[in-house]
């Protein structure tokens, strides 16, 4: 089984409020994996980033997302993601749009997401939670 990382936990990583590097030797028997939207995410966190901490903050996304197997958005993850998406509207427990993208494409891939928002993946059907310790 694969396990993707959510963004939450590359940027705690990166503020090291988390030690990253330590938690993924820990697994380094699983398929470590990003999901495409949360690469898109660390991006946009670098472009916004200052002057001064943009070139740090660029050195460890491409660190971390080179070692990672980047999962795309296919025409599968947008059947899973819109399933997803229609239950927890319907049931009043809808959360953020990317951590669909992300639960859809871990459902697809038969994978686990490794996050620190718990909270609003645990409402996903059939999705394998591990909050990194």
């Amino acid at each position: 089984m694969g396990i993707i990382l959510d963004t939450n936990v590359i940027i705690q990583g990166e503020k090291g409020a988390f030690d990253l590097a330590h938690w993924m030797d820990k697994y380094g028997d699983e398929s470590l994996q990003i999901a495409a939207v949360s690469v898109a995410e660390l991006w946009h966190g670098m472009e916004r980033a200052s002057h001064h901490h943009r070139p740090v903050r660029e050195q460890f996304i491409t660190a971390v997302v080179d070692v990672l197997a980047i999962l795309p958005y296919t025409g599968a993850t947008a059947l899973e993601h819109a399933r997803i998406w229609a239950e927890l509207e319907s049931t009043g427990k809808m959360i953020s749009y990317y951590d669909l993208i992300v639960a859809a494409t871990a459902l697809e891939h038969g994978s686990a997401v490794a996050t620190f928002n718990v909270r609003h993946f645990k409402v996903i059907k059939g999705l394998k939670v591990i909050e990194p310790a």
